[in-house]
């Protein structure tokens, strides 16, 4: 469910894979795509979430590093690899451009780093669009993916409007004020970033004071309240 906290190995299991060790990883589910981000002052790209609240810009993935390529940030993010495989970068630009043809935009499911071995799922997106511009040493890609309806892990493509993406340092400063248990029961399992008041009824996401993090069991007991 979106804004569950999840550990690496939660993640990994969800996913069915062993290790996710990328942070582009093409059709991982078979019918789905999936993203790893951080927007911490150390990540290694520049992702960000717009200020529409239900649109992230994510940075596309660097060449590896190798004897010839000592610092991969000097160099161009590939589209191919050096015998004309599609890269990352190109799979997600390639569903971008099959996408302007007509086709159905690529699902995206999308985990966000918070601290070390803590994870929130941040929901499931629509490959919108990408462009490749000059950040001011080399030219990089950045892909645009928007919000869409994920009531259950399903693969949806309505756009979701009554919710909001609950930023990252909202995050982070919840996680710490609650002491990362449920702010009701202190359980420490099944735990979920959660709306206070409902952004459709008027509540916020952009600051602390109308998030918590609540566990499954008192998640579901408020959701049953809601009229």
């Amino acid at each position: 469910m979106k804004d569950d906290i999840v550990s690496y190995r939660e993640m990994c299991d969800r996913e069915r894979i062993q290790t996710l060790q990328r942070g582009m990883n093409w059709r991982l589910g078979g019918s789905y795509s999936v993203i790893l981000m951080s927007q911490r002052s150390n990540a290694p790209y520049k992702d960000a979430i717009l200020e529409d609240g239900v649109t992230i810009i994510y940075e596309g993935h660097d060449v590896p590093r190798t004897a010839e390529i000592v610092d991969p940030k000097r160099v161009d993010q590939p589209l191919t690899t050096k015998t004309g495989r599609p890269t990352q970068n190109g799979l997600f630009v390639r569903a971008v451009e099959a996408k302007r043809d007509g086709a159905p935009a690529e699902t995206v499911r999308i985990y966000e780093k918070l601290f070390s071995g803590i994870w929130s799922y941040k929901g499931e997106f629509s490959l919108e669009n990408y462009t490749q511009v000059n950040d001011g040493s080399r030219n990089v890609f950045r892909f645009e993916l928007r919000l869409v309806e994920s009531t259950s892990m399903s693969h949806s493509t309505t756009l979701r409007q009554r919710s909001r993406i609950i930023p990252a340092e909202v995050k982070q400063e919840v996680w710490i004020r609650d002491g990362g248990k449920c702010a009701i029961c202190g359980a420490t399992d099944e735990l979920h970033f959660d709306h206070d008041i409902p952004y459709s009824k008027g509540g916020s996401s952009i600051t602390a004071d109308n998030v918590r993090i609540l566990c499954a069991r008192h998640n579901l007991a408020k959701s049953d309240k809601i009229e």
